[in-house]
């Protein structure tokens, strides 16, 4: 695919964004034209990085992942390729910007929290679930057993883990599957899923139909695991408001005037060379012991690389000089606009003392900060980078029978739907688990009815929908909104990213079962 191809869709992903902004800003949600200015220079470079990422995915990442999960699998020794699935899924994670941004929010939370603790923890649980995924490939294990047995495990965990770590322990399986992450681990399932299709005498469509997709969404699992044991380690619970609201207020002060991109710049350079340096390192090693390319493919593998470093610099550096202060500005905005308009009830005791008051928001104002929310969720979701990867590879792998556009439409209409019950916990300030626990009771329920093509995809999806495009300007909506009405954004506005990882696991699933019976 050539890069004006990829540059009409990453316009078309992109623009609804900046659009909507706009409209609030001149309108009911104003955030001031210097920071509007700001947000549409960030809209540019996250267009061109995005571009120039989708390339390097697609010369570069790619073929090294299939071509390694096809090499280790041919290899005939489980435990070299058992091995090497950890540590790949070890290094990638570690190297992933969307866990450094997600260990620095926590971080601003929580002050005893050690950042890197927290993502040895995130890393170790991908190793291990990447690691059990790939090991279920090989020896044939249905999809949906393994997914059974891991999230209840997951919920009994949680059950006991602090409430302050639960949202983060959610939020962690979806930050954690972010636009280094996903292409490798995707890759790398599919060429295991190939080559052991030749050895069993499969065909290729067969194994595509049930072993191809489900690694994505296995991986994500773990970082759940990995920061409910965390945080049973680790318990703090003091000064999280406080430390929310001090962080964002420093922020906002240092970042005053449109120098901030290049003031960013070199921190996301060293942040992308990290993501990258262990990837290419690893890489190195496999073409010099494994994969053995050609010279020309080595050229064309470099030059995918050093696009992906470009694009993803450009992405990484609009999106946080841009896109997380407007969202963060724009939530606070509509926060204090949907309790501006409350009003209080007295409520009395039996000997007509006042016991406490309630605040009841106005309507139009919550309605508003819903549907804004819904908007945003719907569009954001296509300018994930993850995302179009995933879509790509589905509509490769499926020969063209589930059409791109029809993927699109499914997970923007289940991230919507996330996004907007996200914002009614904000104000109402309801338990994330009245949604998770149903929610993912029923997307398990699913798999017994939907295709295997289908739950693999929609596993998949949920971990790709929620990469840096939600961790940046989603999540900081959701802070924004959460400290503005007065809540709590320890346990109000984290758990979005977990609502959004598991709202495209339906959505998909009834995708499928509608496919299965038009198909009938």
């Amino acid at each position: 695919m050539n890069f004006y191809q990829k540059f009409k869709e990453t316009i078309f992903s992109v623009a609804p964004i900046m659009l909507l902004v706009l409209v609030l800003s001149i309108s009911v949600a104003p955030i001031g034209t210097y920071l509007i200015s700001r947000f549409l220079l960030g809209g540019v470079l996250v267009i061109f990085g995005l571009t120039l990422f989708l390339l390097g995915v697609d010369i570069g990442i790619l073929p090294i992942g299939e071509r390694s999960g096809a090499a280790l699998t041919s290899k005939r020794n489980l435990k070299l390729l058992l091995t090497a699935a950890f540590f790949i899924g070890f290094i990638i994670t570690i190297a992933e910007p969307d866990v450094q941004v997600l260990a620095d929010q926590v971080k601003g939370i929580s002050q005893n929290v050690s950042k890197w603790g927290l993502i040895i923890f995130i890393a170790l649980g991908v190793g291990l679930f990447v690691t059990l995924g790939i090991l279920r490939t090989v020896m044939s294990i249905p999809l949906r057993v393994l997914l059974i047995l891991s999230y209840s495990a997951v919920f009994i965990l949680a059950f006991f883990t602090p409430k302050e770590f639960q949202g983060v322990a959610f939020d962690s399986g979806g930050a954690t599957t972010g636009p280094m992450t996903v292409p490798f681990i995707m890759a790398l399932g599919v060429g295991v899923a190939a080559v052991r299709s030749k050895t069993t005498g499969k065909q290729i469509q067969t194994t595509a139909s049930d072993d191809s997709f489900g690694l994505t969404g296995i991986a994500s699992v773990g970082p759940v695991v990995a920061v409910c044991l965390y945080g049973l380690i680790i318990v703090n619970t003091q000064d999280t408001v406080e430390a929310t609201h001090t962080a964002t207020e420093a922020e906002n002060a240092a970042l005053t005037n449109m120098s901030v991109f290049i003031e960013l710049l070199p921190k996301i350079m060293q942040e992308v060379a990290n993501a990258l340096g262990p990837v290419v390192l690893m890489i190195t090693l496999f073409q010099i012991f494994l994969i053995k390319m050609p010279p020309f493919q080595v050229i064309r593998m470099v030059r995918g690389i050093i696009l992906s470093f470009v694009g993803l610099v450009l992405f990484m550096t609009g999106a946080n000089g841009g896109f997380m202060p407007a969202g963060r500005e724009l939530g606070a905005v509509l926060g204090k606009l949907a309790i501006s308009g409350d009003k209080s009830l007295i409520l009395y005791n039996a000997q007509g003392l006042v016991e406490r008051s309630l605040y009841i928001p106005g309507v139009w104002q919550i309605i508003l900060l819903i549907t804004t929310g819904c908007i945003f969720g719907a569009v954001t979701v296509c300018a994930e980078p993850a995302v179009w990867v995933l879509t790509d590879q589905v509509e490769n792998i499926s020969g063209g029978t589930i059409k791109r556009k029809v993927m699109l439409i499914a997970l923007s209409t289940g991230v919507a739907i996330a996004i907007g019950i996200s914002m009614t916990r904000i104000i109402f300030g309801f338990s994330l688990w009245y949604i998770l626990l149903p929610g993912y009771v029923l997307a398990l329920a699913l798999t017994f009815f939907c295709p295997k093509l289908f739950t693999g995809i929609a596993f998949d999806s949920g971990g790709v929908a929620s990469g840096p495009m939600t961790s940046t300007f989603i999540l900081s909506f959701s802070l924004g909104a959460s400290a503005a009405s007065g809540g709590n954004p320890a346990e109000d506005a984290f758990g979005v990213i977990s609502l959004v990882a598991m709202t495209p696991l339906i959505a998909i699933q009834i995708l499928g079962i509608v496919f299965k019976v038009k198909s009938k």
